[in-house]
């Protein structure tokens, strides 16, 4: 089976390195990812699947379905990127590609890998003539959005076995922390103009009740857990006259938490706090949720068998050209970030003390597999997928050790041999997996045993509320 995948993925690696390449160029933030969901679609079809568009009434989301009965086993695919990350690749130093967006967290990667890996499944099946329902999910909006807790919220993952999904990294491992949950809630103030001069005491400044609001925020910061984040963007000031007293403006926050039970506790007081900025300035307040997310569950059973299959795939070799690329780019970090290089890596899953990475700028080794109970300081939507279906999630190193997320360096290494690499070895241990999983109904039954077992005593209720609907990123 091994070597079937692996000459498949050797076979089509052009092609997929075309995809990553076509989405890597047409970088489209949260639920505007028009073109690239569409071109992915598309090829989806090339390949023999039956598309469904505009799945849980998302615009840019879609699940495309191959065979027929029973597992059914679903890839979870993302191809959105970030504002303020365009970059020139295969560069070392900042540099602007014209673009606005960037892909500064791989995702151009992660949707390729996953398609890869839904491919490679299907045509083992079509070969082989063997029952089994491949999905890949075409998901929107990670970054910022949740576009899978809505597409959770809709019922677009009911009826899937297990799901499956990696990311890119600077490390070869499974993921097998959970993550933090989050809530993302508009706070926007409304007062009354008049000449900040002539008439100031008319006026009731909407951007004074912001800024109140982050002062009271950032004293509630002392009294909440220690493993919870609270960050904010101010997105209108009220205009830019300072003899103009603001009539609005509006902060945009996001907490985190271990649960979502703590997460609402933080965001019961904030709104406590908002409501006490606009009684001081005498202003109103309406606070509209966004959107949110669950803390991801891992499935141990399940992560073993990817745990396994990468292994089986192997961590693979470095050319001294793609070795001499690293070095440069390591000489880009900062001094810091270079001393963050390992743990970073422990987010990803890696297990250990760097030691084996020593005059190394990339990670030729795949970590050792051990559950851990600690949680990445971060958050996916990813995780209301894991309180529906069993899900395991692995990463694979496609950029330079030290290298973080949402930064420049990021981008700049999205259509390197190394990222390319790191795709098609994640796309593999994945197809790995599924195949396994509906060839091995007792593993099967193991793995929903588990599942069961935490759904028995953890009812899940989608944080979104039902009237909420996905938002586009503010510009």
């Amino acid at each position: 089976m091994k070597a079937y995948i692996e000459r498949y993925l050797q076979e089509n690696r052009e092609y997929f390195e075309n995809v990553s390449s076509y989405i890597y160029h047409h970088p489209e933030t949260r639920f505007e990812e028009y073109k690239s969901a569409e071109f992915l679609a598309r090829e989806c079809e090339k390949q023999g699947f039956t598309v469904e568009r505009n799945a849980g009434n998302i615009e840019t989301a879609f699940v495309a379905t191959y065979g027929s009965g029973k597992p059914v086993i679903g890839f979870l695919g993302e191809y959105d990127a970030l504002s303020g990350l365009g970059q020139k690749p295969n560069v070392f130093k900042r540099e602007s590609d014209g673009k606005e967006n960037g892909h500064g967290c791989g995702h151009n990667l992660l949707g390729t890998g996953a398609f890869a890996a839904a491919c490679a499944v299907k045509h083992y099946l079509e070969t082989h003539n063997l029952e089994g329902t491949v999905k890949f999910f075409g998901c929107p909006g990670e970054e910022g959005g949740s576009g899978k807790t809505f597409m959770v919220r809709e019922g677009v993952f009911d009826g899937v076995d297990i799901a499956l999904t990696w990311h890119p990294a600077t490390v070869n491992a499974v993921m097998s922390l959970s993550t933090l949950a989050n809530y993302q809630v508009y706070f926007r103030f409304t007062g009354t103009p008049s000449h900040a001069a002539g008439s100031p005491h008319l006026g009731r400044s909407a951007l004074d009740a912001v800024e109140l609001m982050n002062v009271g925020v950032n004293y509630l910061r002392e009294h909440v857990i220690d493993e919870a984040r609270i960050h904010y963007a101010v997105t209108d000031t009220g205009g830019i006259s300072p003899n103009v007293v603001q009539a609005h403006a509006e902060v945009l926050y996001l907490i985190r938490a271990p649960k979502i039970s703590d997460v609402e506790s933080i965001y019961q007081r904030m709104i406590k706090i908002a409501r006490g900025a606009a009684l001081m300035t005498e202003t109103e307040v309406e606070i509209r949720f966004d959107k949110a997310c669950s803390n991801f569950v891992p499935n141990r059973h399940l992560e073993k068998i990817l745990y396994e299959k990468l292994v089986e795939t192997g961590a693979g070799e470095f050319t001294e050209e793609e070795q001499k690329f690293a070095e440069n780019m390591w000489q880009t970090f900062s001094e810091e970030e270079k001393k963050n290089a390992i743990p970073a890596m422990k987010g990803f899953g890696y297990q250990g003390d760097g030691k084996e990475f020593t005059g190394k700028y990339l990670a030729d080794t795949i970590s050792p597999y051990q559950p851990s109970d600690e949680i990445l300081m971060g958050s996916t939507d990813v995780g209301d997928v894991s309180w529906v279906v069993p899900t395991a999630q692995l990463s694979s190193a496609t950029a330079v050790i030290g290298t973080s997320l949402h930064s420049w360096q990021m981008t700049a290494q999205g259509l390197t041999s190394i990222a390319n690499k790191g795709m098609l070895r994640a796309a593999q241990a994945l197809a790995l997996t599924g195949l396994h999983v509906i060839i091995s109904p007792q593993d099967l039954q193991k793995i929903k045993e588990e599942f069961a077992a935490f759904q028995k005593e953890n009812p899940y209720h989608c944080p979104i509320p039902a009237d909420v609907r996905p938002s586009k990123l503010k510009k």
